[in-house]
């Protein structure tokens, strides 16, 4: 899925905890800005962001968090993570290694990601449950005001965000 700067960015497999390559930092960054929207939002309708159904509860670790932005990596980080690199909004010169083999973003390779994740927040899209035109950075919201309606009984089932 990589058309542009293959030979700078290279993706065989995730890692993580120190990303290992350029595609991985970058998708580390990405899925960290989706983990604090989605634990906002959860906050935000009066659940506990730490105690999810996918993830097994840790100290201090959001598991519904991370469980609920499960829905938007493929529709939202996944996808801007490939269009930064074929558009070449990000270059391999934005990247460095460390000695310990982590490689890092600098400062004008994580505003370029920032700004172009903002914008995509501000794009669009109509929802697939509500069938209303709403902006993709409300989203994480509307998801979790259904699984707050779904855990109180007001819904039948939760209406899960697949994007097509």
């Amino acid at each position: 899925m990589i058309v542009s700067q293959k030979g700078d960015f290279k993706f065989k497999e995730r890692s993580r905890r120190p990303p290992l390559d350029k595609v991985n930092c970058l998708l580390s960054f990405l899925y960290t800005l989706l983990m604090h929207d989605a634990r906002s939002a959860l906050e935000c309708v009066g659940l506990d962001s730490c105690v999810g159904f996918l993830h097994r509860d840790r100290p201090g670790r959001p598991g519904l968090a991370l469980d609920m932005m499960e829905e938007f990596r493929p529709f939202l980080a996944d996808r801007l993570a490939l269009t930064l690199i074929n558009r070449e909004q990000v270059r391999i010169s934005g990247f460095t290694v460390s000695e310990t083999g982590a490689v890092l973003m600098d400062e004008e390779t994580r505003k370029a990601v920032l700004v172009a994740y903002q914008k995509r927040k501000q794009e669009e899209i109509m929802h697939p449950y509500l069938k209303e035109n709403v902006q993709v950075g409300i989203l994480f919201y509307i998801q979790a005001l259904l699984l707050a309606r779904y855990l109180r009984g007001d819904l039948d089932g939760y209406p899960v965000f697949i994007w097509r």
